[in-house]
């Protein structure tokens, strides 16, 4: 037998034998609402699915197949009624990690590998409470850290997926104009997948400098980088950094995390991390240009690395030359790992230099202050009044050209907006749109009608001009009485 089905119908089903038979995955069985016993062995399994749905499960034999990582079991840790659970012979059986995580996501098991769970404390933790001196016991500590971090990476990564599937399914939902109850259903189909996994606890993050787990993300500083894993990752930039650690973070790693939930951070970066010079970006939703422009705010950024995953602005074929346009003032050295050359600049300059001028040019005089500072604000007033002052020359501090590396007033006008003011703005575009559309409307229908009476008139004009003709042939007909009537209305005009 190859793949369990057709078996859906057994309500009242509560054993069933499988073993040495040539299946794959275990599915189609979240019908079965009886089964007490399931017994997988000798098989060829390499994932299971679909246990978590029966109630009544109790013991699973899933002994000499190829399981290989946990992963490819998480959904038996949802089981409240499973008991007994055997996985030797399995690949995950020979490593050092099986154990203690299997307990640890498995608190309802009183068995495993026939044999009686007494002490569970203690083997969840006893990769670490082996003496520390011999070679053997590092080893078994640094690969089970690994496995750690791998598996709170693939849950943050689950999670991440489950919330870019919930918002796709809420804006096909506006698009379609679909009814609330559906609306309702898909979130929670949504909410369901991102519960799909559970993450590991914090059991090793005292024990470990450099490697902190707290459920969905992670932090994690390698040598001069900083890792931060999801969204909740960015409280740790809260937290007292010892001045060594912060001073020797030159890179910041974002991934699994939405771009709109950075930007409120970035002013602590340039407190609490002063020397980071490089940016990396994944799954971070960077979906449009102008979301680099929050990035304007940092005093100094040589490198910038946006990967492709998650971000579909990597898509655009421009995006490299708005960044080296707006972000001028940092002087990039690259841009995923690509040198910026000066021909670059130039064509970043050629490509975007008009953009800042409409932007400066676009906005009321009164809101055109309100989006830059005191010393900007002086300078736009000299400039507008005339007194001989030019751009960058309002002051000792406030020029941009006075001051190095300081970022152009025109570049500073092209602002980051969250997502709320791109809402008003949709929103008003779409007025706009709607009034445009009407006003094109009126134009075509009354064009449409003096069309349609030209056509008309084309039609009528030669029977017209007939009779135009005849009329006056007749009325002329005789000199003598046509002057005759002619003085007549003369005078009927006079009197």
């Amino acid at each position: 037998i190859a793949r369990i089905e057709n078996l859906n119908h057994l309500s009242n089903l509560r054993v069933l034998n499988l073993a040495r038979n040539h299946l794959m995955c275990v599915e189609n069985i979240d019908r079965l609402e009886s089964l007490a016993e399931l017994n997988l062995r000798y098989n060829q399994i390499t994932s299971v699915k679909d246990v978590n749905a029966l109630p009544c499960l109790q013991r699973l034999f899933l002994s000499f197949n190829n399981i290989s990582c946990f992963d490819d079991i998480v959904c038996l840790a949802d089981s409240s009624s499973l008991s007994d659970v055997t996985l030797d012979g399995n690949p995950i059986a020979q490593e050092t990690w099986y154990k203690p995580t299997v307990l640890h996501h498995m608190m309802q098991l009183r068995q495993l590998d026939m044999k009686k769970i007494t002490v569970r404390k203690a083997s969840s933790r006893d990769v670490l409470t082996k003496s520390h001196d011999s070679p053997k016991a590092s080893s078994q500590r640094q690969t089970w850290l690994q496995e750690k971090k791998r598996l709170t990476i693939s849950n943050i990564a689950r999670q991440w997926e489950s919330q870019q599937n919930r918002l796709a399914l809420l804006s096909a939902n506006q698009e379609n104009n679909t009814d609330n109850d559906s609306c309702q259903d898909n979130q929670s189909d949504a909410y369901s997948l991102s519960e799909e996994t559970r993450s590991l606890d914090s059991l090793l993050s005292k024990t470990v400098q450099g490697l902190a787990v707290i459920d969905s993300h992670l932090v994690e500083v390698d040598g001069d980088t900083l890792y931060l894993y999801g969204s909740g990752a960015l409280e740790s930039l809260d937290r007292n950094w010892s001045v060594q650690t912060a001073g020797n973070i030159a890179t910041i790693a974002f991934i699994f995390i939405d771009f709109d939930e950075i930007v409120p951070v970035l002013p602590k970066l340039r407190i609490k991390l002063p020397n980071f010079v490089h940016l990396k970006f994944k799954d971070t939703n960077l979906v449009t240009l102008q979301q680099f422009n929050a990035l304007a705010q940092f005093r100094r950024l040589e490198q910038l690395t946006v990967d492709a995953q998650g971000n579909r602005v990597v898509s655009f074929t421009l995006w490299k030359y708005y960044v080296l346009f707006r972000l001028s003032h940092f002087n990039l050295q690259k841009i995923n790992g690509v040198e910026v050359t000066q021909n670059d600049v130039v064509m970043a300059e050629k490509l975007f230099g008009i953009l800042a001028y409409v932007a400066s040019s676009d906005l009321p005089y009164c809101r055109l202050l309100s989006l830059l500072g005191e010393t900007r604000k002086k300078q736009l007033c000299y400039l507008l009044e005339g007194k001989g002052k030019k751009l960058g020359a309002a002051g000792e501090d406030g020029g941009d050209r006075c001051k190095p590396g300081g970022e152009n007033m025109s570049r500073g006008l092209l602002c980051y907006s969250t997502r709320d003011s791109q809402a008003e703005k949709l929103e008003e575009a779409a007025d706009r749109k709607k009034f445009c559309h009407t006003y094109v409307q009126d134009l075509v229908k009354e064009a449409a009608d003096i069309n349609t009476k030209n056509e008309s008139l084309q039609k009528l004009w030669p029977q017209m001009f007939i009779e135009l003709v005849r009329d006056a042939v007749i009325e002329i007909r005789s000199k003598d009485s046509y002057t005759k009537l002619c003085l007549q209305r003369v005078a009927g005009q006079k009197s």
